[in-house]
Parts: structure tokens; C-alpha cells; sequence
């Protein structure tokens, strides 16, 4: 399945990772297009399968899913360019940019269309990744699933409810890593070294949410489980409390939406 990606920066670049990574696309059906030839050639140096050029339109030409990863200020220009056929699949990673604005700059109002937000986390295959759809069958929303599931977690969602869902996944990884920052913080007043503290918070946190992941359980019943009478880690969540720190998470959410 010829899959063109056009952009190789930061989400780019991790996606065209990814994807060659996955057992769904083979890397020699991958093509990268990218203005510059230093991140085509750090590309090309890891997955040598892997095709780059600096062409759009050759890049697009013949494949099957097209991946928008360009700056959204870019899409108008990039696409509006491209000569697409209605049978290509049109993905696109940019925010806010909706499927009504995208439909604008292509021939075809009626081609299929997805938009995804994936989280930094993808370039170590642990994204959480939103897809929504637009005049797409079941089969091509199951691939688009299956392909993203593969570099961490995907959920189907309808596109009105974007807005929110980015917030608590695609700006919400970076308050978990305030979070770590900030413990490391207090480690260090403690006396941990910096590196040691920030491996035992990190671990922390990924077994914290495996339980999540892993087990029918709710964050309330794990914390229960932690919080023994009169133990330390009640005093710990009840400062947690008095200082704001739910209220905090939540305005910090919703100010992202």
C-alpha cells in the first residue's frame, strides 16, 4: 500500500518511523517528501527501503494514503497544489484545520478524508492517537485503526469532539511531563540526583498507567489502594488537594481546548 507523507519534521518524521516499523506498510511502499534534503537523508540513513524526494506531486502520485504533515498554515498552499484523485485516502495531522475548510482545497469535495492527532509519544511507538473520519467506510476506518495502533493506542472519534480530546492527549502528554519535571524538582530538594529521580518518577508513571490500560479499574480505586490509614501517601494526596492540583489539571485542559 503506497503510502506518501508529505513533511519530515518532528510528526512527519515519526510517523514515517513508525510506519516502517509496522508490519501493515512495508517501508518500500513509504515516500517522504520534504522542501529540504537533511531530514530526507537522516530518514533514508535508518530505513533505507524507505523513498524521499523533494516533489510533492511525485510523492502523491500513486499512492494509496496521503499524510498531510505540514504546518496548518501550510495546508491551503500544499494541497491546493497537489493533483489528487478521488480514490486516494487524505489524512491530515494538522490542528485545526476542519474537514469542511480541507474538502475547499481539493477537486473532489467527496474524497475520503481523516484527520489525526497523534502525540509526540509516537516517535517511541507509544502515541495516543485520534482519528476522525469523513465519507469513510468501516474498512478504511479499521485500517486507519490498525495502522496507528501499532505505534500505541488509536481511538475513533467524531470530529466535534477534537478539540477537547486534543487537549487531554496531544497538549495533555506535556502536563504529565510538568509532572515529572516537577517531582524531580522534589527529589532533588531531597537529596536524589537529578537523572536517578527522573527514571523512578518516569517508571512511576508508566506503571501508573498500565494499570489503567491494563486492568478494569478506575484512578480512584488504584489510589484507594495506595492510601492506607493514617499513611503517608493519604497526607501526600490531601496536599495534593489543598494546593489545587485537580483544579489546576482541569483548567489546564479546558484552557487548551
Amino acid at each position: 500500500m503506497k503510502t506518501a507523507i508529505i513533511g519530515a519534521g518532528n510528526m512527519g518524521g515519526s510517523i514515517a518511523r513508525g510506519l516502517a516499523k509496522g508490519t501493515i506498510i512495508p517501508a518500500s511502499d513509504i515516500i517522504v517528501s520534504n522542501p529540504t534534503q537533511g531530514k530526507l537523508d537522516a530518514l533514508k540513513a535508518e530505513f533505507p527501503a524507505l523513498q524521499t524526494t523533494r516533489d510533492n506531486q511525485e510523492a502523491v502520485t500513486g499512492a494509496e494514503l496521503i499524510i498531510l504533515a505540514v504546518k496548518p498554515w501550510l495546508i491551503k498552499p500544499v494541497v491546493s497544489e497537489l493533483k489528487l484523485k478521488s480514490k486516494q485516502i487524505l489524512i491530515s495531522v494538522a490542528a485545526g484545520i476542519p474537514f469542511e475548510e480541507l474538502a475547499h482545497y481539493v477537486a473532489d469535495k467527496e474524497m475520503t478524508m481523516f484527520r489525526l492527532i497523534p502525540n509526540t509519544a509516537i516517535s517511541e511507538m507509544e502515541s495516543m492517537t485520534l482519528i476522525a473520519s469523513r465519507n469513510a467506510s468501516k474498512e478504511q476506518e479499521q485500517l486507519l485503526l490498525d495502522i496507528f495502533n501499532q505505534m500505541g493506542l488509536a481511538m475513533l472519534i467524531p470530529e466535534d469532539k477534537i478539540a477537547a480530546t486534543t487537549a487531554m492527549t496531544s497538549c495533555g502528554i506535556a502536563y504529565v511531563l510538568k509532572y515529572i519535571q516537577a517531582a524531580m524538582q522534589a527529589g532533588i530538594e531531597l537529596g536524589v540526583y537529578p537523572k536517578d529521580g527522573m527514571r523512578m518518577i518516569a517508571q512511576s508513571v508508566k506503571g501508573a498507567a498500565e494499570l489503567i490500560l491494563n486492568n478494569d479499574t478506575h484512578p480512584a480505586i488504584e489510589i484507594d489502594k495506595v492510601c492506607t490509614p493514617g499513611g503517608i501517601t493519604i497526607k501526600g494526596i490531601n496536599e495534593l488537594e489543598h494546593q489545587g492540583f485537580s483544579s489546576a489539571i482541569i483548567n489546564a485542559i479546558k484552557a487548551s481546548k
